[in-house]
């Protein structure tokens, strides 16, 4: 089939199309049909990137919106002479893309903490001490107010973990007469420490 060459006259007489950094510098001018066609050449490819780092469809969306109203701003920045458009918007992408990651991170980090500090119960180290040592006190005091029969038991049944048949065996005392010790013992020791039945 002949060319027909009315047809390659027209197509030799049009203009290439733009390049990239052609484009941009018409958007730094302000040219919103530059930007139009230079939207439609990145938006996939700077959306890919944007997804590889991100990984959820929504942020990604969101944030290559975010990166392509960048360009449109910012157009005035791009140097051709420093490299080529898409490098130069597609770094932008990736530093946005991360900076979303960091800021997510921080996000998370935040609430955990709060919620790590609203968990954990407030209290005051030193009068926890002061208390325990009172108490501690208490049951020295208490104990030397039994019997000796009494506080042997009361030891080696509670501080060493004996059952009564082995301190019946260890104080070599029947057992009926142990636990009636340690019965009137610990009631001593309750009353002592000022505890409550």
């Amino acid at each position: 089939m002949p060319i027909d060459p009315h047809r390659l006259r027209a197509i030799e007489d049009s203009d290439p199309p733009p390049t990239d950094e052609e484009l941009l510098l018409e958007v730094a001018r302000g040219d919103q049909q530059a930007f139009a066609e230079l939207y439609d050449r990145v938006a996939g490819i700077v959306h890919g990137v944007v997804r590889r780092v991100l990984r959820d469809p929504s942020q990604s969306e969101e944030v290559t919106q975010e990166v392509l109203v960048e360009v449109w701003r910012t157009a005035t920045r791009f140097d051709a002479e420093r490299g080529r458009a898409k490098t130069w918007i597609l770094t932008m992408a990736h530093r946005r893309a991360v900076d979303r990651v960091r800021s997510e991170q921080a996000s998370r980090d935040r609430t955990d903490r709060v919620g790590q500090r609203d968990q954990t119960r407030d209290f005051d180290e030193v009068a926890e001490q002061v208390e325990t040592r009172f108490e501690h006190q208490q049951i020295r005091e208490g104990l030397a107010a039994l019997t000796d029969l009494q506080r042997e038991a009361v030891e080696l049944a509670y501080f060493q973990g004996y059952t009564y048949r082995e301190v019946s065996e260890l104080l070599e005392t029947p057992l009926g007469t142990i636990k009636t010790r340690m019965r009137d013992g610990l009631i001593r020791l309750r009353d002592a420490m000022g505890v409550t039945a």
